[in-house]
């Protein structure tokens, strides 16, 4: 969070500062006076102000007065701190909607007790409900949101791609007979916005039963989603055993790459989603569902469609309700705002002094094609904080995402030839040359992970292993 904190005593206005700063990770900024804080909150809004009552020049009752005028002033949350103990100035700090107020001496309990509870009810209360965001249907891309989603966490809606793929899982969320289908790239966020669909704004307390369809063999398929009666198979438990979609019985069911779906299974997930009950394996007792279907993918299900490689009729019934995400590169609006907020997350907590991105380290972001997306971005900027600790993260500390190619002979790429490989001298890191391999194949399939294990000639499973640990 974003703290600005004024009182015209040094001491006290340095132990809180650095406090802050140090141990609970904020981003302080600390002002010796109001004239000075006015005009620091005039040109960057901070998100907590706290303010000593009694100063020379502007006592804190002004301050926020002014304050609460100011652009971004009445989404600011403002704690009063006095030494007198003054119960009317306390009273009106309240009635000019003052979060809190704090004694002083203020002690570092307090201060923690006060952040930790600040930082559970910021982002949730950034965005009270539906209608809120709808009634910004021109996103202003200067004023991004961080909204908090139930069972993951806070996600900062920067580009007007994002906050349209939002503003359409809360309507859908509102209809659950309506199924879903959430197209977009590796990491960008497609379970999230599943889950957001499942919640809304607030948690539901259904279940949300996700199935990743590409790690499940195909022969176990049909056990899996439907169960199975007792006896109904060699090695079947006596007693059956309860699939999926009865697991999600009243709640979602989240399809993970519906597109490696076997074409076999295709047609009894269409007759759940028209009739909503099932039999399970070797059962003859129909089961009733009341169940939401939510499918996501990262594949072109249009061309799987006209390969034969997935129904026409299940793809036209899962895309009543489309959500597609963009790419990282698409929105490059987003990048820096997202990193920054990564950078705070991670900061604080790995107990790091790290505040911000250096100019020419938010072009080297800025610039570089993510094809990975939020999620390798994620990764990127917890990979610099676990060796850095400066005030500022510079461009050198993304060296790993420019270093060159080593030099090649030509200026076109050369082919693979096991019976010509030149082996260096000093020894040979085999895991990292198959990792380069596999992102040089996955930046030339542009993120697409079918074609990708089709090439390297491995399981699309181990593919998508291998490339989460990579990004």
């Amino acid at each position: 969070m974003r703290v600005l904190v004024v009182d015209d005593e040094a001491p006290s206005l340095y132990a809180v500062s650095n406090f802050l700063r140090i141990a609970l990770g904020q981003d302080v900024v600390a002002c010796e006076n109001g004239k000075e804080a006015v005009v620091k909150f005039k040109n960057d809004p901070f998100q907590v102000l706290i303010t000593d009552y009694k100063m020379q020049g502007m006592n804190g009752l002004d301050l926020i007065r002014q304050i609460r005028e100011m652009k971004g002033g009445r989404e600011c949350v403002i704690v009063m701190m006095t030494g007198f103990a003054d119960k009317e100035n306390v009273i009106e700090a309240l009635r000019l909607g003052a979060y809190d107020y704090l004694e002083k001496p203020i002690e570092a309990v307090t201060l923690s007790a006060l952040f930790e509870k600040l930082s559970k009810e910021l982002i949730t209360t950034s965005i009270t409900s539906t209608e809120s965001i709808r009634s910004d249907s021109k996103f202003n891309d200067n004023q991004g949101y961080v909204i908090s989603i139930p069972d993951y966490g806070s996600v900062g809606v920067f580009s007007a791609a994002m906050h349209q793929a939002i503003e359409l899982a809360l309507r859908f969320h509102e209809d659950r007979a309506v199924p879903i289908l959430i197209e977009g790239e590796t990491g960008t966020g497609k379970e999230v916005i599943a889950r957001l669909v499942h919640h809304g704004i607030e948690r539901n307390q259904t279940a949300f039963i996700s199935v990743n369809c590409s790690a499940i063999a195909s022969g176990l398929f049909e056990s899996e989603l439907f169960g199975y009666a007792s006896g109904a198979f060699t090695g079947a438990s006596q007693d059956g055993n309860i699939g999926k979609l009865e697991l999600a019985h009243e709640g979602t069911l989240f399809l993970d790459e519906i597109g490696d779906m076997p074409i076999e299974m295709q047609p009894k997930l269409l007759r759940v989603l028209e009739e909503r009950e099932i039999y399970r394996v070797g059962g003859a007792k129909r089961v009733s569902l009341n169940i939401r279907i939510i499918a996501a993918t990262n594949s072109n299900l249009i061309q799987a469609v006209e390969e034969n490689g997935f129904r026409r009729d299940l793809f036209h019934r899962l895309n009543v309700g489309r959500i597609q995400l963009s790419p990282l590169r698409e929105t490059p609006e987003a990048i820096v705002p997202i990193a920054q907020m990564f950078l705070e997350e991670f900061s604080k907590k790995k107990h790091k002094t790290v505040r911000q991105l250096s100019p020419e380290a938010q072009d080297i972001l800025t610039n570089y094609k993510w094809m990975g997306n939020i999620r390798e971005l994620k990764n990127c900027i917890e990979r610099v904080l676990l060796l850095q600790d400066e005030e500022y993260i510079r461009a050198e500390h993304f060296a790993f995402l420019t270093q060159a190619p080593a030099k090649e002979t030509t200026n076109q790429e050369i082919p693979i030839n096991p019976g010509v490989i030149s082996l260096p001298p000093d020894g040979l890191n085999l895991k990292e040359l198959e990792d380069g391999i596999i992102l040089k194949t996955f930046e030339k399939f542009n993120g697409n992970k079918s074609k990708t294990a089709k090439y390297l000639g491995i399981a699309r499973g181990t593919l998508i292993s291998r490339l989460e640990k990579l990004l």
